[in-house]
């Protein structure tokens, strides 16, 4: 075999066979390094049984497995590690070569240029042009080291939040150095998982590579973050790396808390339990909604905070009107058991929801709360209140379960000095500038305001944040406000949606004239919107920075609310 040479002390390889361990001694290679994971394939040799026979020959020899295509920094550390500083030579390898290649990359750290790296890889045939941002982010952090640099502008969370509050940042400031923080390869379009529930989307519509909504003058730093030290103005990571910022914009989501429901994740996907808030499993909906023929289907919803408080209940609308459409909506008994108490926050949409909820024939149980899932003989229990005010538990057979998880900020947020006391950021409502830090930021559904938590508050969110991060960082007060704005299209049937877009204290605020689009009811232009019109608006416009219909109020501190 000829080993593929990436630098003068570095050569990867596919698997490798005896014959080519042999060879490797010979010429002078003193580390082997297997990247594979074992039973990868059948025949493929084992780690310990490659590692005996690599010792025989006088070499080291160390297993440090990766999946394909998804390399994290700790694995990278580890690599780094068993290198050390003295070894000569090293000759990795895993099936093709390529993950090989990959961690030499990542090693490099600021010792190679990232375009030279990338070049010298597919000279060798390895094609490891995606791993361009991490590579530039790995050199920016030193390599595998502790040193840190300081940005103007460290953004945590790479999710709808985060990218279009980059890209407004970057419209409004083209200089600006940026980090993005987001330990994820995939980018998903969260408001399409309804509609993979429902067939209408395939799953590919609703995702990217990670690497193509990043913007190109960002640094990505794919790690995971581990906590904060605002008084330093630093972000700590998962490796103990610290970088450091002038500003911090924070956009880290909301946690689906599936433990919080005994039973329920380890029956998901199957025993006909399903739910739209994973899109690996909302094909699964859509597969027993098209496919039950009689029984019971159970539809729930947990307590608030919750992203996009109206998916609950599209699940059930969408499944509905595939019963009815199946002929079958007559022999299936469907229940909503809604934590709440009542079916939609604002009361203006509730009038053409309760519609449908007539002509679908499903029984409301309010203030009921599932609290247990027993997949394997379907059972799910539910805690409610009796008649005398009293909590009582309802156990409840199914034959469809759509369950939505309890949901929680995330761990490395709440136990930060910069949760409140229900562990999300402590934000003002309408700067959404930190409450205790000046110079930290926070977007989306991971911070104490008010709103409905969907990708439209976060799209509204972005400018408001640039605008201010901006302000502040020349000295300035906020200068513009956030107005609560959320959105949330409920899918009343296949073609038929009810627009609910307002904001905080429930005021409507809607985008289109009564005349053209009265979100009050259900219409199919509102269907058309998100059908054919948000796709494309959220992946070229929201998080390319083209705020269209998103400028921000002026911001009225005396009064504390924007200015219209």
């Amino acid at each position: 075999m000829s080993f593929k040479e990436l630098g003068p002390d570095f050569s990867a390889a596919p698997q490798l066979s005896p014959e080519d361990v042999a060879l490797a001694a010979r010429q002078g290679f003193k580390l082997i390094v297997c990247h594979r994971h074992d039973d990868e394939e059948d025949g493929q040799p084992r780690a310990s049984g490659m590692a005996a026979l690599v010792e025989q020959h006088g070499m080291r020899f160390a297993h440090i497995p990766a999946t394909p295509g998804d390399i994290q920094d700790t694995d990278v550390a580890a690599f780094i590690a068993a290198i050390g500083d003295d070894a000569s030579r090293v000759l990795a390898y895993c099936k093709t070569g390529k993950r090989a290649a990959s961690f030499w990359a990542l090693s490099q750290g600021g010792a190679q240029d990232a375009d030279a790296i990338i070049s010298t890889a597919a000279a060798a045939g390895y094609d490891i042009s995606d791993l361009r941002s991490r590579i530039v982010g790995r050199a920016a952090l030193g390599g595998g080291g502790r040193h840190h640099r300081i940005y103007d502008i460290v953004i945590v969370g790479g999710g709808s939040g985060g990218i279009a509050a980059a890209s407004s940042l970057l419209k409004r400031r083209r200089d600006l150095s940026i980090a993005v923080i987001e330990p994820a390869d995939v980018h998903y379009y969260q408001p399409g998982f309804t509609l993979i529930g429902a067939g209408v989307f395939t799953p590919d519509v609703c995702k990217r590579s990670m690497a193509s909504v990043m913007p190109d003058r960002v640094t990505w730093i794919q790690q995971r973050v581990a906590g904060f030290d605002p008084d330093a103005d630093e972000v700590i990571l998962e490796d103990g790396v610290r970088v450091k910022y002038r500003g911090l914009v924070v956009s880290p989501g909301i946690a689906l808390n599936w433990a919080g429901v005994p039973g329920l994740a380890e029956t998901l996907g199957e025993n006909g339990v399903t739910s739209n808030y994973l899109p690996d499993l909302a094909p699964y909906t859509h597969q027993l909604a098209s496919k039950l023929r009689n029984g019971r289907a159970l539809f729930t919803q947990p307590p608030m905070p919750i992203k996009c408080a109206g998916a609950p209940q599209k699940a059930m609308y969408l499944s509905c009107d595939s019963f009815l459409k199946n002929g079958v909506l007559g022999d299936i008994e469907v229940e909503f058991h809604n934590a709440g108490a009542v079916l939609f926050g604002v009361p203006e949409y509730v009038p053409a929801l309760m519609r449908y909820v007539e002509k679908y024939g499903i029984k409301l149980h309010l203030e009921s709360r599932l609290v247990a899932v027993d997949g394997p003989n379907r059972v799910a229990t539910f805690e409610r209140k009796g008649a005398d005010g009293a909590i009582e538990r309802v156990v409840r057979e199914f034959d469809m379960l759509h369950a939505v998880p309890p949901q929680v900020a995330p761990a490395f947020i709440a136990k930060s000095p910069l949760a409140a006391e229900t562990g999300f950021i402590a934000v003002d409502q309408f700067t959404l500038q930190h409450v205790r830090y000046a110079n930290v930021f926070a977007l989306g559904d991971g911070t104490t305001t008010p709103n409905a938590k969907t990708a439209a508050a976060a799209r509204k969110q972005a400018p408001v944040v640039a605008i201010n991060l901006l302000a502040m960082l020349e000295g300035k007060e906020p200068l513009v406000a956030y107005d609560g704005y959320g959105s949330c299209p409920l899918t009343v049937e296949r073609g038929k949606i009810v627009l609910a877009e307002f904001g905080y204290g429930g005021k409507l605020l809607p985008s289109f004239p009564k005349w053209l689009l009265d979100g009050t009811r259900p219409t199919r232009a509102a269907w058309y919107l998100k059908d054919r019109l948000l796709p494309p608006i959220y992946w070229h416009l929201m998080l390319k920075g083209r705020e269209y219909l998103c400028k921000p109020h002026m911001h009225t501190r005396d009064a504390q609310t924007p200015a219209s």
